[in-house]
């Protein structure tokens, strides 16, 4: 992705959550960009400082100090090798057809955890899986990468 195209996607994350915050309708989104229109996850994390914020706090105090967060995602690739994940660079998606779980790869720098660690703690804390599903059979572990850019709130501009 270009600066355009990350300025694009960043003008349309602190759109959104204006119109959220303030109780408005959430903006139609889209564009004719062939880049920005490819199928590819996208996660969005607001952060006050160190502290990540979400859906908690009060925004509207707080909007200023806000920085938003992208995580463009490669598409998911099946390993049979979960271990061979490179912590720092691949993110992990783990299910068993029923629960699923998702770590960024930017979780491993944050939290120190080796690649066990990693595995595991995604198992339980966001799939609701035993520790070692990710070992067993019927379980699918995917990786994939992540390009994370992002901005202060009052450098992104947005078009009227």
């Amino acid at each position: 992705m270009n600066e355009t195209h990350k300025m694009t996607l960043l003008a349309i994350a602190k759109r959104t959550v204006a119109a959220v915050i303030a109780g408005k309708p959430v903006p139609k989104g889209g564009c004719d960009d062939a880049v920005l229109n490819e199928p590819r996850g996208c996660f969005v994390t607001l952060k006050n400082g160190d502290e990540l914020r979400g859906c908690i706090g009060q925004f509207e105090a707080e909007l200023p100090e806000l920085f938003i967060e992208i995580s463009a995602l490669t598409p998911m690739q099946k390993t049979d090798d979960p271990m061979s994940l490179r912590l720092g660079i691949d993110g992990i998606y783990i299910t068993d057809g029923v629960r699923s779980g998702c770590f960024l790869p930017q979780v491993a720098d944050e939290t120190g955890w080796d690649t066990e660690e990693f595995l595991g703690y995604c198992c339980t804390h966001k799939a609701g899986l035993p520790w070692d599903a990710w070992k067993k059979k019927g379980v699918e572990v995917y990786l994939f990468s992540a390009e994370v850019f992002g901005a202060p709130w009052d450098q992104i501009r947005v078009e009227s």
